[in-house]
């Protein structure tokens, strides 16, 4: 990395503050934790419950929001922000996109790539990595190795997709992607009918279209839709966990996120801007409204509007469910009072 104090503060746009005899082109070398630090590295306080850790860190500088009163800390290096976590981010980018240059354009001969891909310009792909008939690719997208991808699957440009990734065939992949180890996309959903003591299978013959800038986190499943000529759809800028399973014909909007181990049955709609946390559950054919926010281990079984904020299970607005739930804790005590009642009144349980 080998950037100075003076570069990182003009990159995320801080002011720098030197206290001790290091100057403003001390070279750093790396971001750690407050109390992991070294001395030549940067370090942030994002919140101020790690606050008790900043006297005792090594770093060279520490990222802080300007509002933070550093006078009692006359022996360390500041860059004032005005959010420590975004420029904390802004500089693990830089890091990030050193690590991807060390990945250079060329394609394995150990790959097994179709006659009639079409590869774009300075594209990568790793060892045993399989590509289908009629592909097309575009450029300066990262392929690791053991990778499969289908026949007639369309990649933009500037993707990374990890090592075990498998791309079913006809799916299409915007620009700027990320798709993380083990990811399946177009599989086979979940389709049978009961037939006395037989199943009949439902082939599944859709499609799935993912947009641009879009990440999907490890060991997480998009079905293909159904029919001919429908898709499973993940809107642009939209950001997907681990472990999330998502079913045919489910469409989400741009912009939202799906936290881990959330699981979305087939034909269910999620609007824009809309952030399911940990463990949601959603019943098939519902909608999901524009930024909408659902706790953690919720279940969905209808439609939510727009700009709703809910919890649990049954759902409900965050506000009942806090009540709700302040009752609960209090119903040994309820119960204990109820009982004295009920011996006061002589009356049978």
């Amino acid at each position: 990395m080998n950037l100075t104090l003076k570069q990182i503060a003009e990159l995320v746009k801080g002011k720098l503050v030197l206290q001790t005899q290091i100057s403003e082109d001390f070279v750093i070398n790396g971001i750690n934790t407050l109390e992991n630090a070294e001395n030549d590295e940067i370090t942030f306080l994002g919140n101020d419950k790690y606050v008790h850790f900043l006297k005792d860190t090594k770093a060279a500088a520490v990222l802080i929001a300007d509002k933070f009163d550093y006078s009692g800390y006359k022996d360390k290096n500041f860059i004032t922000v005005a959010d420590p976590q975004l420029a904390y981010g802004e500089f693990l980018t830089i890091m990030y996109k050193e690590k991807l240059a060390k990945i250079k354009p060329g394609i394995s001969a150990k790959a097994e790539i179709a006659e009639t891909v079409k590869l774009g310009k300075d594209i990568s792909v790793g060892h045993n990595t399989v590509i289908e008939e009629n592909t097309e690719i575009g450029g300066n997208t990262k392929i690791m190795a053991n990778v499969f991808i289908g026949e007639n699957v369309k990649i933009g440009k500037n993707c990374i997709i990890y090592p075990n990734v498998t791309i079913r065939e006809d799916t299409k992949i915007g620009d700027d992607c990320i798709i993380n180890s083990g990811v399946v996309i177009g599989g086979e959903g979940f389709g049978f009918i009961p037939m006395g003591e037989q199943m009949l299978k439902k082939p599944q013959l859709g499609y799935v279209e993912i947009g641009n800038n879009v990440e999907i986190g490890a060991n997480t499943t998009i079905d293909r839709a159904t029919l001919p000529n429908t898709t499973t759809y993940i809107g642009n800028n939209t950001k997907i966990d681990n472990l999330v399973m998502i079913a045919h014909n489910v469409h989400i909007g741009n912009n939202s996120i799906i936290v881990a181990q959330v699981g979305i049955a087939g034909s269910t709609k999620i609007g824009n801007h809309t952030t399911l946390a940990g463990q949601v559950g959603i019943v098939g054919h519902v909608t999901v409204g524009n930024n909408v926010m659902v706790g953690a281990k919720s279940g969905i079984s209808g439609n939510i509007k727009d700009g709703e904020v809910v919890v649990g299970y049954p759902l409900q607005p965050i506000k009942e469910h806090l009540q709700t739930f302040a009752v609960i804790k209090k119903l040994p005590k309820i119960y204990s009072q109820i009982k004295k009642i009920i011996k006061k009144l002589n009356i049978e349980e």
